[in-house]
């Protein structure tokens, strides 16, 4: 009996072996399902069948924030590829480095049903995409995909033809991998001008901050950044990706912008000199320009941008890593003998100690929670070395702002559109890596419904997690909004429905929270079940967020 021959699908198997791929996440139709299949033959390759595309490409998002990796996510043509726009979208804007292998039509077929162009709306997108369009060029082409997506840290769509797949390959099976291509990383040093220039700027500064966004925990910077706030009298604050990254540092106000605590905003208010570290200094970080309004403001990046999301983010532009430039900076600075006190009092850090996010008293409806001492409890049951994964809604300024211990890299904000209903898968993607159970996914109501399937994903794979819904019974953005202008509010509330009934009925364990001071029982329940539970957090919806009051309501 002679052996099969290799064929293009099995050598597409082996490039994505080859390239580290362990975990898949797809939906199968016609143009992936032999691929996805084989790819689940692979020893250490672990494959997660999602029941809605956009959620298999969520949870590929979620997996490579959470992991550094190329996160790998499939679908078919058509209507297959056509439902992962908003997830697209949202990994591209996160810069998540992933590869989408979409199943495309057969080349050779002179009508096919599912045919769609691919190409313009991947691109519309921010993903780049590749077509295969020969076998002479399949493994390049492949190759080309894992490159992109780590250098330029952005989805990829790779599009190969269904009856492409089917065809016999007649080469030698070698592969070479995308990691002879990545260039190392690297340490890139400020310009000794620039330097010269930030020291100049912190030898007049009298209320220094220094802000540290995501870039800054990607290089490690923290250590070298304090060390430059200790130098120069300066505060430190962090962007919202940038959350956790100083914690625990006495003289942390936490999260700039629209997020900060009023005593963060007014020491903002003072601050004459702002220096922004791995972080775009945009819109949401500064206010649109208005939190600093008296500071001059320095930019260090690796790609600083003069003009971003419509302002001017600096007036001096420092291009260096992020940890790299502030050590050369604390060495001009000790150089010079220049050490500022600034903002750096015994009473500031007092002061920064006693701050809370949030102080206005509110009196919650009976049966209902204050969402505010409800994330609190959370916070306080759930280890700190959980995985949170926080999706998008009025209430993820209240978790952002009131959760503490953790450090960054154990924060996952999913928010990059501003799109609802991707924190539930990106969770299972996060999981999925994990395998532990130790991930505490935060979502509101509205945004579980609209991949509620997705928790018989989670029972069919076994994965462990607990999901903390808050639950205003409605679309809280919008209520909070129409009542903000006066509008009535009945058109954005829906009810709350007993979605502790709905994870039960999903094989789930399912708890409605109605009282505070369940959480810790509960949460040693959920420990020995073994399995995923989903709470239902009953929460107040007439308590609107102090970034919400302030925004929206226009309070001071």
């Amino acid at each position: 009996m002679n052996a099969r021959k290799l064929q293009v699908t099995d050598m597409l198997v082996k490039a994505f072996r080859a390239e580290g791929v362990e975990v898949l996440f797809t939906l199968m139709g016609d143009a992936n399902m032999y691929w996805s299949a084989a790819m689940a033959e692979q020893p250490g390759v672990k494959v997660i069948h999602a029941r809605h595309e956009h959620a298999a490409c969520a949870m590929a998002d979620g997996y490579a924030r959470a992991t550094g990796k190329v996160g790998v996510a499939s679908t078919t043509c058509g209507p297959g590829f056509t439902q992962i726009m908003t997830a697209l979208t949202m990994a591209a804007r996160a810069n998540t480095p992933m590869v989408v292998f979409a199943g495309d039509a057969p080349i050779g077929a002179a009508w096919y049903l599912q045919q769609i162009d691919m190409a313009p709306l991947a691109l519309a997108t921010g993903a780049h995409y590749i077509a295969i369009k020969s076998i002479d060029r399949l493994l390049d082409n492949v190759r080309e995909a894992f490159v992109i997506a780590q250098v330029e840290r952005r989805p990829v769509v790779l599009s190969v033809p269904m009856d492409l797949q089917k065809k016999d390959y007649p080469y030698l099976s070698e592969y070479m991998t995308s990691a002879g291509f990545v260039p190392a990383a690297q340490r890139p040093g400020p310009d000794p001008l620039m330097v010269d220039k930030v020291v100049a700027l912190i030898a007049e500064a009298e209320r220094p901050i220094v802000i540290a966004g995501r870039g800054a925990a990607r290089s490690d910077a923290r250590a070298a950044l304090e060390a430059l706030a200790e130098r120069s009298g300066a505060l430190l604050a962090n962007s919202l990706l940038g959350k956790g990254v100083f914690e625990g540092n006495p003289y942390a106000i936490g999260i700039a912008g629209a997020f900060a605590s009023d005593y963060a905003r007014e020491r903002f208010a003072e601050s004459d000199l702002v220096i922004g570290v791995g972080a775009g200094l945009g819109h949401y970080t500064t206010e649109a320009g208005y939190l600093y309004p008296g500071a001059q403001v320095v930019q260090i990046d690796t790609n600083p941008r003069g003009l971003w999301q419509g302002l001017r983010t600096a007036d001096l532009h420092v291009r260096a890593d992020a940890r790299a430039a502030a050590e050369a900076i604390v060495e001009a600075l000790d150089k010079r003998g220049i050490a500022r006190s600034g903002f750096r009092t015994p009473d500031m850090a007092a002061a920064i100690a006693a701050d809370v996010p949030d102080a206005k008293q509110f009196t919650p409806q009976p049966g209902l929670l204050d969402p505010r001492k409800a994330i609190l409890e959370l916070d306080a049951v759930v280890p700190k070395d959980w995985d949170i994964v926080i999706g998008a809604g009025h209430y993820f300024s209240i978790a952002l702002t009131h959760m503490r211990g953790r450090a960054n890299d154990r924060y996952h904000v999913i928010s990059d559109f501003g799109g609802i209903g991707s924190g539930l898968p990106a969770a299972i993607g996060v999981a999925a890596d994990r395998g532990d159970g130790k991930v505490l996914l935060i979502e509101g109501d509205g945004s579980l419904y609209l991949h509620v399937q997705e928790l018989e994903t989670i029972r069919r794979h076994g994965i462990q997690m607990l999901i903390a819904i808050m639950n205003d019974g409605g679309y809280g953005a919008e209520f909070h909004k129409f009542r903000a202008n006066g509008i009535e509010a009945k058109e954005a509330i829906h009810g709350r429905g007993d979605l502790a009934g709905v994870a039960t009925g999903f094989g789930l364990r399912g708890t409605t929270v109605s009282e505070m001071g369940r959480c810790p029982a509960l949460f040693q329940e959920h420990q020995s079940a073994n399995t995923a539970g989903l709470w239902d957090l009953q929460i107040d919806d007439l308590i609107p967020s102090r970034a919400y009051r302030r925004i929206h309501y226009g309070e001071a």
